[in-house]
């Protein structure tokens, strides 16, 4: 498998997702980003499910060879899925391709519609009658304000394909960082994603989530300033030991 890496991805490699959503994947029309697309491909190839398999390898096969060419030719596409495409006679073109471009480079969209089918309904009353698939869809591909309900839903391929989708921006990640009625395994992400944590709000928003898994909330200690450590210490919805820690912090800096 390609070594790239997004939430969404990372479900689909431990086994976490259930077969319509494969299957939807399968088609292509899942991934929004031309990497995931193509690491889910070589992924559900091997499926288990004969039909998963089947789909896949289609899609495969109806992807255009000359846009796939060029984008194999990209430095940041690695050589296993480079030999992958060689093995289906597809080989990099001699020029790099934009990296810039994050474009799937085949995208069967007909879900996205249904998904987004207008009518009298509230969007949370529409979320809510939306199956798995739908939903990871939604939240892949779907507003600002479905996102901010898709965060909060129990299954965490939903809320890792939150976190996974080109439209989430810093400024929904650091509100994100802040809610309490988000899983642990969601903070967990956003804490492992270096670019999200060179922003101090996010840093600082997770450190002070009760929410947040105390391991994380330790490390963020050492990036905080003393107005937010003082919050801290005497916040009691923290655990103990961060309350005590930042105390401790605040002494020690004097």
């Amino acid at each position: 498998m390609s070594a790239y890496s997004t939430p969404l991805l990372d479900s689909f490699k431990q086994g976490d997702v259930d077969r319509e959503v494969r299957l939807l994947a399968a088609r292509g029309a899942l991934a929004p980003r031309v990497h995931e697309q193509l690491a889910l491909l070589m992924l559900l190839i091997n499926d288990s499910d004969a039909e998963v398999a089947s789909a896949a390898d289609a899609t495969v096969r109806a992807l255009p060879a000359d846009v796939l060419s060029i984008f194999l030719s990209r430095t940041d596409v690695s050589n296993e899925m480079r030999a992958f495409f060689a093995g289906r006679g597809v080989q990099p073109a001699d020029m790099p391709g934009d990296e810039r471009d994050d474009q799937p480079l085949i995208d069967q969209g007909e879900v996205a519609e249904e998904v987004k089918d207008a009518d009298e309904r509230t969007t949370l009353q529409r979320i809510a009658a939306m199956s798995v698939a739908q939903r990871v869809v939604t939240a892949m591909k779907g507003t600002r304000e479905e996102r901010a309900i898709l965060i909060r839903d129990p299954n965490k391929l939903v809320t890792g394909a939150v976190l996974s989708s080109p439209k989430l921006t810093e400024t929904e990640v650091e509100s994100i960082a802040k809610m309490t009625s988000v899983s642990e395994e969601a903070l967990r992400t956003i804490g492992r994603t270096r670019a999200w944590m060179k922003n101090y709000a996010v840093a600082s928003g997770l450190a002070r989530n009760p929410k947040t898994p105390v391991a994380l909330s330790m490390n963020l200690l050492a990036r905080l300033t003393d107005k937010d450590l003082r919050m801290i210490s005497t916040d009691r919805n923290v655990p103990d030991v961060l309350r005590q820690s930042a105390k401790r912090k605040l002494v020690a800096d004097k």
